[in-house]
């Protein structure tokens, strides 16, 4: 027979625990919010280099004819060690949390993440194959599609409130995309053939389909996610997962063996520029998908999908910086409707946020007079 008086001491300890729990959890809500500015930046940034520097990367990879789209689909995953940098650094090194890494990381978020970390390789092993068949031009013309899709999964999936701002913004960069694809149609490989083009048709459409559904549920999941660091731990599940699928896709396909033998029978620039472009492809892609994660915890799905769609221009100009490519009226014009649309959205989340302090700070003051109302009542009463 149990005691009593140990049963309610129990129970006393464990809800000063959840208490504590509790506190930790808004007090690190609290710090997010003060840093918000800097990890959005941070992000941003992430997100840019990531993006640009992988397509232009991929771009030098298949100019110096590697082909594999194994490889392809490997190195877009395979940076996730990466990841245990602001997992581990900001706990152990720099001190600015008190959550340790991985606390409260149950079997239900890491489930989540491996399944979504499994479709997250399938869409890379698509987005490889499309790749590797498609032209330029229908490649990103497809791909642009995926902001519609996005728009409509995310109204469904995590409510998304529709206003001018985003819609003004999808149509512009819809249509940019449109203009740069069309700019680009004398980019069609010679002796494409006709299986070949469909299959890299819909691979290209699986892809855009698969990452317009992955960045609303990662939204929707994300809502019961209190910090940054746990971002970034469900980010490596997933980055392990999807690497783990590509290298059983490499093994079946030669392995390691294979990219040896590309690096020296095929690959024309010569094998130390092939393992250069590989293992700096790693990076780059990794900071592409921490940079799209971050977006979406600190912001949404919709931000997110914007940012990557916008970014299809920038990789246009930095194929002509880098690569000479030809820069005509067409593709200048999408470039300008990309900035105008991206431009007009970040004004209307500026105008939101702005919105959102200013109910604060009168819900704040509410609160405040409300207060002193009580305390001049209980006052008058005494």
């Amino acid at each position: 027979m149990s005691n009593p008086i140990s049963s309610s001491r129990f129970e006393e300890e464990e809800q000063e625990a959840n208490k504590v729990t509790q506190f930790q959890e808004e007090d690190q809500k609290a710090k997010t919010s003060q840093r918000y500015m800097l990890l959005l930046v941070i992000n941003y940034f992430c997100l840019f280099l990531g993006s640009v520097s992988s397509s232009l990367l991929s771009k030098f990879y298949f100019i110096h004819k590697g082909s594999s789209r194994w490889v392809s689909t490997w190195v877009q995953s395979a940076g996730f060690p990466l990841l245990l940098f602001p997992i581990y650094l900001p706990y152990y090194l720099f001190k600015c949390t008190e959550r340790k890494p991985f606390n409260r990381f149950t079997p239900r978020i890491l489930m989540l993440s491996v399944l979504i970390g499994l479709m997250l390789g399938l869409n890379n092993l698509l987005f490889s194959w499309g790749n590797s068949y498609l032209p330029v031009s229908t490649s990103s013309l497809l791909l642009s599609s995926q902001l519609v899709f996005n728009l409509i999964l995310s109204v469904i999936i995590v409510k998304q409130r529709i206003t001018f701002q985003n819609l003004n913004c999808v149509m512009l960069l819809t249509l940019s995309s449109v203009l740069l694809a069309l700019g680009s149609s004398h980019d069609r490989p010679q002796g494409l053939t006709t299986a070949k083009y469909f299959i890299g048709f819909f691979s290209t459409v699986g892809a855009g389909l698969l990452f317009a559904l992955y960045l609303p549920v990662m939204e929707k999941i994300y809502k019961n996610v209190y910090c940054y660091q746990m971002v970034m731990e469900m980010q490596l599940v997933m980055e392990i997962a999807a690497t783990a699928l590509a290298t059983v896709g490499m093994a079946s396909d030669g392995g390691f063996a294979e990219m040896k033998r590309e690096s020296e029978y095929v690959f024309d620039g010569g094998e130390k520029w092939y393992w250069i472009t590989v293992f700096t492809n790693v990076f780059t892609w990794q900071l592409c998908f921490m940079g799209t994660a971050g977006m979406v915890f600190l912001t949404s799905s919709l931000t997110g999908g914007i940012c990557m769609t916008a970014l299809l221009a920038m990789n246009v100009l930095g194929g002509v910086l880098v690569y000479g490519d030809e820069f005509g009226g067409v593709k200048v014009v999408s470039t300008l409707l990309c900035g105008w649309g991206f431009c007009s959205y970040v004004y209307g989340m500026h105008l939101k946020m702005k919105d959102d302090k200013e109910k604060e700070k009168v819900k704040e003051n509410e609160s405040k007079n409300l207060e002193t109302l009580e305390m001049v009542d209980a006052a008058n009463n005494v």
